[in-house]
């Protein structure tokens, strides 16, 4: 579709080649196995992933179509490759570079997950899907009146805005300030149920720059402000 989303479920058949998973002019396509809890979680622990859904496929596949609309030939690709590297690197061989040797030493104080060390285009694509999931997040915690309060250095407690609205928000750092607490309850949450981290992922200064590129992005992208608008009159 011209500029457009369009998905596709597609199921491996006989004896073709499996089905991935990815992103191609506005089309995503899903492997129908990735909808099998017990297939979804032998393919994350066989990958050595802390974190593998449906919703994650999503919203990566998205940031590579997002991609192309709001940097690919605009003026935002020269930002693009000082934060996330040179796109025109050879994408075939740096995957397969991952693939036989993983990530580099060192990978979480610049990059989200150790895939997003791939290639740039894999690091946006992946900075992309933890906006959305740190967005959605906030935002939904916000609906319920949920208000982590951590400690602050001098013991008292810090009050975040009771009607943050992180699609508003220009300011990474103002999102930020309300996803930690809220990370951080999450995961606690979850360990006293004897469940894994909700948020298994590491907020760098590098990682959350990139975020706030993203985030600008959203801003000055017309489209999607009118999106963020729609959000907030619902």
């Amino acid at each position: 579709p011209q500029h457009g989303l369009a998905f596709r479920f597609l199921a491996d058949a006989g004896s073709a080649p499996h089905v991935m998973t990815g992103h191609e002019s506005g089309v995503i396509t899903i492997a129908l196995a990735e909808a099998d809890d017990a297939e979804r979680e032998r393919r994350r622990t066989g990958m050595g992933e802390p974190y593998r859904t449906l919703l994650g496929h999503f919203r990566h596949e998205i940031g590579h179509h997002y991609w192309d609309l709001l940097i690919g030939g605009q003026p935002s690709e020269q930002r693009f490759r000082a934060l996330f590297g040179d796109e025109r690197s050879d994408y075939g061989a740096a995957l397969q570079a991952y693939y036989a040797n993983g990530a580099p030493a060192g990978w979480p104080e610049s990059h989200i997950s150790a895939y997003a060390t791939a290639h740039p285009w894999e690091d946006f694509a992946e900075t992309f899907a933890h906006y959305l999931h740190i967005t959605d997040t906030v935002e939904m915690a916000a609906a319920f009146g949920i208000r982590a309060r951590p400690r602050t250095g001098d013991g008292s407690l810090s009050m975040p805005p009771v009607h943050f609205d992180p699609y508003m928000a220009p300011d990474m750092a103002a999102i930020i300030d309300n996803w930690i607490p809220l990370a951080s309850l999450l995961n606690n949450l979850n360990r006293a149920m004897g469940q894994a981290d909700a948020y298994p992922f590491v907020l760098t200064p590098v990682v959350i720059e990139k975020l706030g590129f993203v985030n600008d992005l959203v801003h000055q992208a017309p489209a999607l402000r009118h999106l963020a608008a729609l959000e907030v009159e619902d």
